[in-house]
């Protein structure tokens, strides 16, 4: 390895580091042991036609999943069809006992046709990995599936012909906890009258499974100096942990 090379991976080791210590993490965490055996909890490699790891899964499920996906590529229910150049399903292990769902995809997800990869999604990639996790171990979604114009809130409409689709994803995964990432989709999960202040941090439950809102990761991108955002963000995330250990 040159110099110029050893000098890259020490940045983005301290880059890392940093932003850990702004969490307020003072240790790495091992993802938690199911009780139970599940050999499936694990993912194998991601397969990018299918849009998430298919490891463990038996034919029917694996077609049951690819019929999901076709119809989301090919969704027209509402009119943000008009504006996609593609239709972003998600993306993950389909066994996942933890799931992330946001609220729609921005310019870079239409582009690559994947979740959370621009500012955001490598700020969200980073809390899952401070949680002892990599991105293909859970699975990672928005209650939209194509891009509003100029990264707007979906409306009620939009949001009410998409649904189906995540709905669809919980029912097939059946994840342990879900983190619902901003307020639209903790509004959408919760369905409760308060405020994205006061349902932070605090589990709900949608059909049976908690549900830890917490600020989006834009939230956190748009607040970048302010470290209290930060740690309020790992402490949700701690109480997940804790949940998963359980």
């Amino acid at each position: 390895m040159n110099e110029k090379v050893r000098a890259e991976k020490l940045e983005e080791l301290k880059t890392q580091l940093e932003f850990y210590r702004d969490l307020g993490v003072d240790f790495l965490v091992s993802p938690p042991k199911p009780k139970g055996p599940r050999p499936e909890a694990r993912a194998e490699a991601p397969l990018p036609l299918s849009y998430g790891s298919s490891g463990g899964q038996s034919a029917a499920e694996q077609g049951e999943w690819e019929r999901l996906i076709r119809k989301i590529m090919a969704c027209q229910a509402c009119p943000l069809f008009k504006g996609r150049k593609q239709a972003v399903p998600g993306e993950g292990n389909r066994r996942a006992r933890l799931m992330f769902v946001g609220e729609a995809p921005g310019r870079d997800e239409d582009l690559q046709g994947k979740p959370f990869v621009g500012r955001a999604g490598q700020l969200l990639t980073r809390i899952i990995q401070a949680m002892g996790f990599s991105r293909e171990e859970v699975y990672i979604a928005n209650v939209i599936k194509c891009r509003p114009p100029e990264n707007r809130t979906p409306k009620p409409d939009e949001i009410k012909a998409c649904s189906p689709f995540l709905l669809r994803q919980i029912e097939l995964i059946q994840p342990r906890v879900i983190v619902a990432l901003g307020k639209v989709a903790t509004d959408f999960l919760l369905q409760s009258p308060k405020s994205m202040s006061e349902l932070r941090g605090h589990f709900g439950q949608f059909q049976g499974i908690p549900v830890m809102p917490t600020f989006h990761p834009s939230y956190l991108v748009r607040n970048e100096g302010n470290k209290e955002i930060k740690k309020m963000v790992w402490e949700d995330m701690k109480k997940v942990l804790e949940l998963l250990k359980s």
